[in-house]
C-alpha cells in the first residue's frame, strides 16, 4: 500500500473527490481527511488519532531500537560469567522482550505527538485547506492521482509515501 497526499481548498471539493474515489472502489476506511479544528466535515471521513499522530512511525522505531538493545543485552548476559548458564533461547527471549518494551514505550510517546508528515502541511491546514490522505495499492497510485487531478485541477498533489504500516 502507498499513501497519497492532496491539499484541497474546501469541503465541497473534498466531498466530490471522496464520492469519486468511492465509485472507483477505494474503500472509505482508506480515505482520511485532516482539517483545522472546528471545521465541519459532515459525512467526510476524518482521520483517526492513529493516522494524525506519530503512533506508527514511533512504534516501528521503538521495536527496532528495543530489539537491538535486547539483543545486545542478551549477548552481554551470555558472555559475562555469572555462574548462570544462558543459551540462545535466553538471548531470543531478551531480544523479544526488548522489542516489546521498546515498541510499547515509543508508541505511547508517538500517540501523543502530531504526525511528522502532517506537520509539513500544518500551515495550509491552519489556512483552512484540507489534507486528503488516500491509501491505495502500489499499482493504483498513478490511476488515482490522474482521476483526482483530471477532475479537480485546483487540488495540489503533495506526494506519495513509500509504504503504509497497517
Amino acid at each position: 500500500m502507498r499513501r497519497i497526499y492532496f491539499l484541497i481548498p474546501n469541503t465541497v471539493i473534498a466531498g466530490a473527490i471522496v464520492d469519486e474515489l468511492l465509485l472507483e472502489r477505494v474503500e472509505e476506511r482508506h480515505i482520511q481527511i485532516v482539517a483545522k479544528t472546528g471545521t465541519p466535515l459532515g459525512e467526510l471521513p476524518e482521520a483517526s488519532v492513529l493516522e494524525s499522530s506519530d503512533f506508527y512511525p514511533a512504534l516501528e522505531q521503538g521495536i527496532a531500537l528495543g530489539g537491538v538493545t535486547g539483543l545486545l543485552s542478551g549477548l552481554v548476559a551470555v558472555a559475562v560469567p555469572t555462574g548462570l548458564v544462558l543459551g540462545g533461547g535466553a538471548v531470543l527471549a531478551i531480544t523479544l522482550a526488548g522489542a516489546g518494551v521498546g515498541g510499547l514505550m515509543s508508541s505511547m510517546v508517538g500517540i501523543s505527538a502530531d504526525s511528522r508528515r502532517i506537520e509539513d502541511y500544518q500551515s495550509a491546514i491552519d489556512r483552512g485547506e484540507l489534507l486528503l490522505i488516500i491509501d491505495v495499492p502500489r499499482e493504483r497510485v498513478e490511476e488515482i492521482e490522474t482521476i483526482v487531478l483530471k477532475h479537480h485541477p485546483e487540488v495540489e498533489l503533495e506526494g506519495v509515501d513509500p509504504h503504509v504500516f497497517p
